[in-house]
């Protein structure tokens, strides 16, 4: 098994299932998830700084399905790291680092505080029409961002099975933005593979069409 300082990094296109993988493995593994994601919406939309401009300008991205200035990204995920590293956690991060600009700032990080031997990093394929179809049907828990992907059996659950949140849309769950994210992804985020494998870093395919729990193992084989 890996090292308790791994660091896992998995990428895939949105609806994935970046974030529920990564939060399965932090639990289990007893590694910290750093979802940058999260961490953005939770900035751009903090009551305190909305007269910000570089705040409205990096809102305004993100809620139009666009990748946040990379420079500002990379400031803030390198910050995190740091953080993360003193408390001697390993990270596991669900689609970050997102552009090729983040990638060249944040792995080398990475391998300078945990090793280049330990990281690990995973690709969840889908195809597109699967990536819409999960996006505009998932829901997001405002409390804890667990997400519920959408079935017959939980249409019409309201609060989070984990912590009793409150579940809602989000709006780059839209089916018009799901398209740019898809298009962010390719151009922006696929670049960064080649960049991986020139230093060496080994990419793992992932069936992301599968039940999340059959994802799940298909990881745990890996990484054993």
């Amino acid at each position: 098994m890996l090292d308790k300082q791994a660091v896992i990094i998995i990428y895939g296109p949105p609806g994935s299932g970046k974030g529920t993988q990564a939060k399965k493995l932090a639990d289990y593994l007893d590694l910290e998830h750093f979802d940058t994601g999260r961490i953005i919406e939770k900035k751009v939309y903090n009551p305190e700084s909305q007269n910000d401009p570089i705040i409205q300008r990096e809102k305004a991205n993100f809620e139009k399905g666009l990748v946040c200035t990379s420079e500002w990204v990379a400031e803030i995920v390198k910050e995190g790291i740091k953080k993360v590293h003193q408390t001697k956690k390993g990270i596991v991060f669900s689609g970050s680092p997102r552009t090729l600009h983040e990638a060249k700032e944040i792995i080398p990080i990475l391998e300078d505080l945990y090793g280049k031997d330990n990281i690990r990093v995973l690709r969840l394929n889908i195809r597109p029409k699967t990536s819409i179809f999960r996006n505009s049907h998932r829901r997001i828990c405002q409390k804890c961002g667990y997400a519920v992907v959408y079935s017959p059996e939980n249409e019409k659950l309201e609060e989070c099975s984990k912590c009793g949140g409150k579940l809602v849309r989000r709006i780059l769950d839209k089916p018009e933005i799901i398209k740019v994210r898809l298009g962010e992804y390719k151009e922006g985020t696929e670049p960064i593979f080649e960049f991986l494998a020139e230093r060496g870093i080994k990419i793992i395919d992932i069936d992301g069409e599968l039940p999340v729990e059959e994802v799940y193992q298909n990881i745990l084989k890996f990484l054993k």
